[in-house]
């Protein structure tokens, strides 16, 4: 990667938001670095998001459809930017101020095809929570390999970048999955090179009542067995993965 500013393109994927989409779009604009692109692909929401989107004249790009899901709209922004490297940041997350300028340094420094960083998760007030599960993902990464992550997902979705070579090497998200296309994608990228783990925070995870990780956590996990089945065939991995998303599970009935 040449370019010292390259292109960073963000997607934000949208439906029924209108309460946090604000709040993720101007973290984006927020950055220190500057030469973003943001596309919020919004799957035809019936709340105030198309109004907020409105707001934002030529800031944003965005476009209001319905569509399959969240998967298939990650995939309809990647192909309609065009930056040199990629993200996709949630409609309820948030980017931490100098988390681009970070990412984009990393790129430029360790020559990466993909990086990801920490992050802090917040409730629907932005009040921080859960911080052993913070620490316990912290912990994984420190020991990041295929073999690790087909134990677990210690990759943080929000604060994960890659180049788009990488993309053209791997392919898009598959759009057969609903709740753990990130991870699937994780496997492949892995499977070429390790990422560069940075110790920078970069972003805000939220989890709420109506969030994929605060009210279908149960389903996403039963997916991520059938995505690790896909990368192995060995029973003992697989059956450690579902014991470790069980101890998951455990935990968070105790204290939800």
């Amino acid at each position: 990667m040449e370019n010292s500013q390259p292109k960073v393109s963000i997607v934000i994927p949208s439906l029924n938001q209108g309460k946090y989409i604000r709040t993720a779009i101007d973290s984006v604009l927020a950055q220190s670095y500057t030469n973003i692109e943001v596309f919020v692909v919004d799957g035809g929401s019936t709340d105030e998001t198309r109004q907020i989107l409105e707001t934002y004249a030529e800031k944003i790009r965005w476009v209001s459809e319905k569509d399959h899901g969240q998967t298939e709209a990650i995939n309809k922004g990647l192909k309609l930017t065009n930056g040199e490297i990629c993200g996709f940041v949630n409609s309820d997350d948030v980017l931490f101020p100098n988390a681009i300028a970070t990412v984009v340094n990393a790129f430029l420094t360790k020559n990466a095809l993909w990086v990801t960083g920490d992050y802090e998760i917040i409730d629907y007030r932005g009040k921080r929570i859960q911080n052993f599960v913070v620490q316990y993902k912290r912990f994984l990464r420190f020991f990041s390999s295929k073999l690790m992550l087909l134990l677990a997902n210690y990759i943080i979705q929000p604060s994960t970048f890659w180049r788009r070579e990488l993309l053209e090497k791997i392919g898009y998200f598959d759009e057969s999955l609903a709740y753990v296309m990130d991870y699937d994608f994780w496997m492949r990228a892995i499977k070429i090179v390790r990422p560069v783990v940075l110790k920078d925070t970069l972003s805000s995870f939220r989890i709420h009542s109506e969030s994929k990780g605060g009210s279908q956590y149960v389903k996403q996990f039963a997916d991520e067995v059938r995505v690790v089945k896909r990368y192995t065939k060995n029973p003992i991995l697989i059956g450690l993965h579902w014991l470790h998303n069980q101890m998951i599970k455990f935990i968070y009935k105790l204290i939800k």
